[in-house]
């Protein structure tokens, strides 16, 4: 195993060996790690920041970086391989006890160290004007929250690929660390090029934590250059804190056996032993803690007469912000139209307290309820600024092991800027104490499921006219999320309980808690967790893992056919819809399978191409599935129709193997597809 090794302690020994001999040394840090901005060395670990009071100044950027000195290979081009890494460090961030915190602090790998960074909330990294020429990757431990790119709070940590818009976070509170509270945090971070996954763990204590805090696929192959630069990097915006890296390990791998982990490398493979590395680690800790402790008694001194003086400005600020809301409240109530009109704006979601929630709900009375799901519930709610509301409250106890959060691939995905009028639009979120909740535009006719199979005694009855409309509002939702978004998402659960109806019937697609995130140049998709609803889910999907625009198809080619005949993807009997259908074409009956519900009210011709473009978006080869986008104009008849073959076509999927999975993970014999989560409805 051929690998490349970075090291450093609180007393600053820091060396990169490329297959040094053993008795190397390790040199002065002055002469391995570059800084920039306001970085500097003292008290045994690099500050990232100064001290400053809440208002810029023009000696402080208010940014800092450290950089190894010597750029990092990290693709070889002999063996078109890319290297594995893990990584350990200790960090603190110690915020002023009279300004707002900083931004936070990042660890990151990148093509190029001179480079700007937004003016405030991106922790100095790269911005995004630069990212095609000069990528990076990052994992942020964010303490502002700034919802313009997409944060979830003030305390939480983030994957970001050249982009300061994190594709997975997560609210660290959930694991009971404040990032600002200044003590001694630990961070491992984990990426396996074999199977294309990274790992974050965090945690107060020097031993990792078992179970990750973010857990993500993700190609970077496709990111990294040959060589890239491996540093940190800190800001402080419009507040202050202090932004410490302590005891920071770094290594690179090639061709990594699946069964070692990064803990088994970290005992066996240093050069200095563990016992040493931790007596000096423990040494320094109180040396540490009172050294922050006296910076933070000078700065809080020195600004004391600035203290006053923002306190009383924050009074005169708060009165005026108050008649301010009040008047803007008043005049919204006075100039609304009607219940659509309030989601015409382009607003970001709003943060609001568990107290808002509690009283917009009844504090979740159950009498509320309107939907339930495997992650989360749904409650009928009304805020006075919104009217009536969804609020999802999320399920914590329920989380499912080695998959992302719900709430967290769901608010991440609703937080990037999705405006579409087929998609259910995200008005607000809550995540205090131990709620996670998400707040949604109310649509009173529900889930096109409880309409579609009478649940809950609905009396409706859907005109073909209105099953048209809502079959090509959702491929219009489909078409936005898999072409035209700045990255494609596929949503890996559409089905007829996550379509809801608006007052006139128009569909939106919602429930984003599975949604992949992917890069439009990115050609590879790496297997995942299948998770979805039998009797929607792609035969290939169910048995390779691999999500792609196909499956969503699919998946709607049922919601099409679902729609046509009324009929459940999987009766209660067991017969499969699909089938069902595929043998009433094969018998020349096809029209036989309308739904007997709207009683011959509707164009033969019209009902025939809908369930031909069900058929052809269910075709058990994915390459001759009708694009969503296609399948909407042959809808429309602005296309032609589909040629399908006269029975249904058999196809034959290779059994898949994993070839490289972690060592913790492995099964005493080998399955046959990737593990599921899959639910009945």
């Amino acid at each position: 195993m051929r690998s490349s090794f970075l090291f450093f302690w609180v007393h600053f020994f820091l060396f990169l060996n490329f297959n040094f001999p053993s008795n190397s040394l390790p040199s002065s840090p002055a002469n391995n790690v570059t800084l920039s901005g306001d970085a500097y060395f003292g008290n045994n670990a690099i500050s990232l920041t100064k001290e400053s009071s809440c208002v810029s100044s023009p000696s402080s950027s208010g940014v800092g970086r450290a950089f190894y000195v010597h750029p990092v290979r990290f693709l070889d081009s002999e063996t078109n391989s890319t290297a594995s890494f893990s990584c350990r460090f200790s960090f603190s961030i110690v915020p002023s006890p009279v300004c707002p915190s900083g931004d936070g602090i990042a660890f990151l790998i990148t093509a190029n160290t001179e480079y700007s960074s937004a003016s405030r909330g991106s922790m100095g990294l790269p911005e995004h004007a630069l990212i095609a020429e000069d990528p990076f990757f990052a994992v942020e431990f964010d303490t502002s929250y700034d919802p313009s790119v997409g944060d979830i709070s003030g305390n939480h940590a983030g994957i970001d690929v050249s982009t300061i818009i994190s594709f997975v976070s997560v609210d660290v509170s959930s694991r009971g660390i404040d990032l600002k509270s200044g003590r001694q945090i630990t961070a491992w971070i984990e990426y396996r090029e074999a199977i294309k996954m990274i790992r974050v763990w965090l945690g107060y204590s020097q031993i990792r934590p078992a179970s990750p805090i973010l857990i993500s696929q993700i190609d970077l192959s496709n990111q990294f250059k040959e060589f890239m630069h491996v540093g940190f990097s800190a800001s402080n915006g419009q507040g202050s804190s202090i932004h410490v890296i302590e005891n920071w390990r770094f290594k690179t791998f090639w061709s990594l056996p699946s069964v070692i982990t990064m803990d088994t490398l970290e005992e066996g493979d240093c050069f200095v032993c563990i016992s040493e590395d931790q007596s000096i680690t423990n040494a320094s800790i109180s040396v540490d803690d009172h050294a922050r402790r006296k910076k933070v008694e000078e700065l809080a001194y020195g600004l004391g007469g600035l203290a006053a003086f923002l306190f009383s400005a924050s009074a005169i600020f708060a009165v005026v912000l108050f008649f301010l809301i009040k008047s803007r409240r008043l005049h919204i109530r006075k100039s609304k139209e009607g219940p659509s009109c309030r989601y015409q704006t382009n607003r970001a979601p709003e943060r609001l307290s568990l107290s808002e929630i509690k009283a917009a709900t009844m504090a979740f009375n159950r009498t509320r309820v309107i939907g339930e799901g495997a992650s989360a519930t749904v409650y009928k709610g009304s805020l006075p600024s919104w009217g009536e509301v969804a609020v999802k409250r999320f399920d914590r106890g329920n989380e499912i092991d080695c998959m992302p959060n719900p709430f967290t691939t769901e608010f991440a995905t609703m937080m990037g800027c999705l405006r579409h009028k087929n998609l259910v639009r995200l008005q607000g979120w809550c995540c205090e104490r131990s709620e996670l909740v998400l707040v949604y535009e109310y649509l009173p006719n529900g889930s096109l499921n409880k309409i579609l199979h009478k649940h809950s005694n609905s009396t409706i009855h859907l005109s073909w006219q209105q099953r048209l409309n809502i079959v090509l509002g959702v491929a219009s939702a489909l078409t936005y999320l898999h072409d035209e978004c700045e990255r494609q998402i596929i949503h890996r659960d559409v089905k007829t309980c996550n379509i809801m109806l608006d007052a006139e019937f128009n569909a939106k697609l919602g429930d984003f808690g599975l949604a992949a995130v992917y890069e439009h140049s990115s050609v590879t998709r790496e297997a995942t967790i299948p998770a979805g609803t039998m009797g929607y889910l792609a035969p290939e999907y169910v048995y390779s893992g691999v999500p792609t625009k196909k499956t969503d198809v699919y998946s709607f080619g049922v919601v099409v056919l679902e729609v046509a005949t009324g009929r459940k993807p999987v009766d209660d009997d067991g017969t499969v819809l699909v089938d069902w259908v595929w043998d009433l074409w094969e018998k020349g009956k096809l029209n036989e399978a309308a739904d007997p519900m709207l009683m011959g009210k509707f164009d033969e011709v019209k009902m025939e191409r809908m369930l031909i473009v069900g058929l052809s978006c269910v075709h058990p080869d994915p390459e001759k599935r009708s694009p969503v986008k296609e399948a909407a104009r042959i809808l429309r008849g602005e296309a032609p129709l589909p040629l399908l073959p006269t029975r249904k076509p058999r196809i034959r999927i290779r059994p898949v193997f994993p070839e490289d999975v972690f060592g913790e993970d492995i099964d005493d014999m080998p399955w046959m597809t990737p593990k599921s989560h899959l639910s009945k409805d």
